[in-house]
């Protein structure tokens, strides 16, 4: 199992921001792709965003383009996850996890199980 922590979820009001980080390795941030996905309650996990472990690119789910941010900083092994201008349907917890991709057609998902965080809450309400 690859190591992936989530920190930073919280309670903030509607147009407020967050960012989330994800501790990992070096061996992982060198090697696999990594993602943030989501999940509310009732809903199912949606992918939320993916750097590639090839060129760095990122992609982004539709709902959150331009308003949500990732990075990733080598030095701190760490992943994150800038969130800008939060709606409630931003709701749901949020977890790292390996070996995502993306496409045009369906978005950020994972290949096989991936490996995955705990998870961090995240709640957008007044």
């Amino acid at each position: 199992q690859l190591q992936l922590v989530e920190s930073g979820g919280g309670l903030v009001q509607p147009g407020g921001s967050l960012r989330l980080s994800c501790a990992t390795s070096k061996f992982i941030l060198d090697y696999y792709a990594i993602g943030w996905f989501r999940q509310a309650p009732g809903k199912e996990r949606e992918g939320v965003s993916c750097i590639s472990s090839i060129d760095r690119k990122v992609n982004y789910a539709n709902s959150v383009k331009g308003r949500f941010t990732m990075s990733s900083d080598n030095a701190k092994n760490t992943v994150y996850l800038q969130m800008n201008d939060l709606k409630s349907e931003d709701t749901a917890v949020y977890y790292c996890a390996t070996e995502c991709y993306y496409s045009s057609d369906y978005g950020v998902n994972v290949v096989g199980t991936g490996s995955w965080g705990q998870g961090t809450q995240v709640t957008v309400s007044s």
